[in-house]
């Protein structure tokens, strides 16, 4: 299978053209966010409270990123186990988000959103923070700076290298 390169934002008729275990290399903008930054964006929906950012069309790394040496943008930026964002997956698809990267298998009801959504589910691999850091040219805390390392943060990347885990066709890598 051959490897492709998307510029983000990411389109649905490149969505529809993607297949579990495919290599994709994506350059543009992603947004991080942890447990607790998730936690919180779901509070603010179920509250009715607008998101100080714009996850329409937009993808969320599973990363806190490390804090940056002089001279870089960012530090160490490897993902995070997806599973524990699983709970949020379906209510973030159904206000605008099309696909996350993280690591690890999802739950059944990711699998059933990501079919019903049309949006994509993409692997990073453990343990290459470092790796990933050399893919990111920016990185800007977008809100909830009191979470640290969980705060949401705005990444450019270029040539960021990812598989596809789960496809809208319910295909899923690790089965």
């Amino acid at each position: 299978m051959d490897s492709i390169n998307i510029n983000l934002p990411i389109s649905q008729e490149i969505i529809k053209t993607l297949n579990a275990g495919q290599k994709v290399f994506l350059s543009g903008q992603i947004l991080t966010a942890r447990d607790a930054a998730h936690k919180r964006m779901i509070e603010y929906i179920e509250n009715g409270k607008r998101l100080p950012f714009d996850i329409q069309n937009q993808g969320i790394y599973y990363c806190g990123p490390t804090p940056a040496k002089q001279g870089f943008p960012i530090g160490a930026c490897g993902p995070t186990t997806s599973g524990r964002m699983d709970a949020y997956v379906k209510t973030l698809f159904e206000n605008g988000l099309k696909f996350m990267i993280g690591k690890g298998n999802r739950n059944q009801e990711v699998k059933e959103s990501i079919v019903k959504f049309q949006g994509i589910y993409f692997i990073a691999t453990g343990g290459a923070g470092a790796s990933y850091a050399q893919c990111v040219k920016k990185c800007q805390c977008l809100a909830w700076q009191d979470l640290g390392a969980e705060a949401v943060y705005l990444l450019d990347i270029e040539t960021f290298p990812v598989y596809v885990g789960l496809d809208i066709y319910g295909k899923d890598i690790y089965l």
